[in-house]
């Protein structure tokens, strides 16, 4: 009876118990305890006064917030028509006092016009800052920092908005300071007065330097908090997984489990191994979404007087690079950022590749200049995210045709799919072919495929950068471009685990962040850690089983998780804050 009744308490806590999360202190496990055996009380008793367990499952203790009151402007600095200016903190009804006198407090979250002077005079004509400002009166808790907030809106001339700062400023005194904010401090204050959750924080940032359409999806994405719930999902699925095998460690000795101990870890492990492999994507999609977040990498690879600068100012719009008959004209990467589809890209010209030759050519030989300049294009290539090869036809004295495909591209290329480049082949100068393109387009590319070793197919793509029959765009741009865009969407398409009930959740990982993606790699390497000492097959003998080091490593798996929400040690969370808000705009 009492095995049975250890058992279940540990079941209980720890498996089935749909309110186990609220359990997880002592005083609820007790008061939900009471109506059952004594022998609950107890076991609960030393689950929870595991020194290691007990600190996992306790609530961090909250960061401390100043008492002051903080104001800035939060809209841009400069004319314009409106201009924002927002008060955090407890003086914020002081401070509508002093500056709209003898007027009543408006309505909560109602807007009212409202005379603004000047605080160290009296309310005359004369000391008015704003005839006609826009009031609104946000009372705690329910703000977006969790404080009492007030905003200004007032008319967005400099002078106008200084004076109203500097009255601000003026209404602060020692026992109520108000002081201008420091950059982010508003959303500081909205995190430890847990209105957002750290990953929200972050999304948020993504938020206010979104530039292209597909960082604003993803930055938006991020700020639904899905992200914080499903590491709390996963963290507590930890948590359980090494409540299991603590109980070992306190029982195991005089009582005996309905499971062998090695049968019970094995157990732990499968969860484990399934929350390893959804964690894995999860990293996937991180990476992915960073190519969302901090740009695309393209570089042009191609031999002299293949036509890159020509393809480039084409990409772009404009003449970003010099374009010349001589080869050899581009020497240092030519970098441009541009929009294309909602992917912010950054598209590199280089060097053309091409070997030194000796021998009385001049021509063909290659000076220290270019010899630097195609050191760099082979650098810039490798660290690519994607390489186009531009090829062309080169017209022989004769007047034959003949196509030109240079083994140092080829070799580079080969070197970048390697690394996970991913490759395109653009055919330039197609209006130079007199016979067709189709017998030299389809060598080419199986020429190409080849001699690189890609597993996928590489996508090819005819282009003439001149104008043709009058027509203002050159022949084969836009479906490069259109292919250009689909490679895009394959390299930011989020993964999934296979059977996956619904794979479009897997789209939310991918706004997590580098930090995001950084923990998440510890904490695989702690899983992996665990699934070495205990295996899956059951055929672990209990001597072998070292159930102490196996849930340190689920603990400190655990942690990982705790501190991309921010909910980990507070001392490793204020270091967290410090690089995140740096990132921040003063009046957010």
């Amino acid at each position: 009876m009492k095995v049975a009744l250890r058992s279940q308490c540990i079941s209980l806590l720890f498996r089935r118990s749909p309110t186990a999360s609220s359990l997880l202190c002592r005083g609820h496990i007790q008061t939900h305890l009471q109506s059952q055996a004594p022998i609950f009380i107890h076991c609960a008793n030393q689950i929870l006064s595991i020194p290691r367990f007990y600190t996992a499952v306790s609530r961090v203790q909250p960061l401390q917030i100043k008492d002051d009151t903080i104001f800035a402007l939060s809209t841009a600095s400069g004319r314009a028509a409106i201009a924002v200016i927002r008060i955090s903190g407890p003086a914020c009804v002081e401070i509508y006092h002093a500056l709209c006198p003898n007027k009543p407090l408006p309505k909560a979250r109602y807007a009212t016009v409202r005379t603004l002077y000047d605080p160290s005079q009296s309310a005359t004509r004369v000391a008015v800052l704003d005839s006609n400002a826009l009031i609104l009166y946000f009372p705690s808790p329910k703000t977006v920092t969790g404080e009492d907030i007030l905003e200004l809106h007032v008319h967005g001339g400099p002078a106008i908005v200084k004076a109203v700062l500097q009255a601000v400023s003026n209404c602060s005194s020692p026992s109520s300071p108000v002081r201008y904010a420091e950059a982010g401090e508003f959303t500081r204050r909205a995190f430890l007065n847990n209105r957002l959750d750290l990953t929200q924080v972050e999304a948020l940032g993504d938020t206010l330097s979104a530039t292209t359409e597909q960082q604003r999806k993803l930055s938006v994405r991020g700020t639904t908090g899905r992200l914080a719930k499903r590491y709390e999902k996963w963290r507590t699925e930890l948590l359980y997984a090494r409540g299991e095998l603590e109980a070992l460690i306190d029982f195991s000795e005089d009582q005996h489990f309905d499971e062998s101990p090695a049968v019970l870890a094995s157990s732990v492990a499968t969860q484990v191994q399934d929350l390893r492999d959804h964690i894995k994507h999860h990293i996937t999609n991180a990476t992915r979404g960073e190519l969302l977040r901090n740009g695309i990498s393209i570089a042009l690879l191609g031999p002299p007087n293949a036509g890159k600068s020509s393809l480039l100012n084409l990409i772009v719009g404009r003449e970003a690079a010099i374009v010349s008959r001589e080869a050899g004209t581009t020497r240092d990467v030519v970098e441009v950022g541009i929009d294309l589809g909602g992917y912010l890209c950054r598209v590199g010209d280089m060097a053309g590749l091409r070997a030194n030759r000796s021998g009385a050519d001049k021509a063909k030989l290659i000076g220290l200049v270019e010899e630097e300049g195609i050191k760099r294009a082979v650098a810039r290539a490798l660290d690519s995210d994607v390489v186009i090869l531009v090829f062309a036809p080169h017209v022989k004295e004769d007047g034959s045709v003949q196509m030109e495909l240079s083994t140092e591209v080829l070799e580079t290329a080969k070197a970048c799919v390697e690394r996970g480049s991913k490759i395109l082949a653009v055919i330039n100068k197609i209006d130079l072919l007199p016979w067709g393109l189709e017998p030299y387009f389809s060598k080419t590319v199986e020429f190409i495929q080849a001699e690189i070793g890609s597993q996928e197919e590489i996508p090819a793509f005819a282009v003439s950068c001149k104008p043709t029959n009058g027509n203002s765009a050159p022949n084969g741009l836009q479906p490069f471009l259109t292919g250009l865009i689909s490679t895009f969407e394959t390299m930011t398409a989020a993964s999934s685990p296979s059977g996956s009930a619904d794979p479009s959740v897997w789209q939310e990982s991918l706004g997590a962040s580098e930090r995001h993606r950084e923990l998440l790699e510890k904490c695989l390497e702690q899983l992996d850690m665990f699934l070495g000492q205990v295996r899956i097959d059951e055929s672990l003998s209990e001597e072998d089983l070292d159930v102490v080091v196996a849930a340190e490593s689920l603990r400190a798996a655990a942690e990982c998780l705790a501190r991309i929400t921010g909910r980990g040690d507070a001392g490793d969370v204020e270091e967290v804050l410090g690089v995140v808000f740096e990132k921040f705009c003063v009046g957010k």
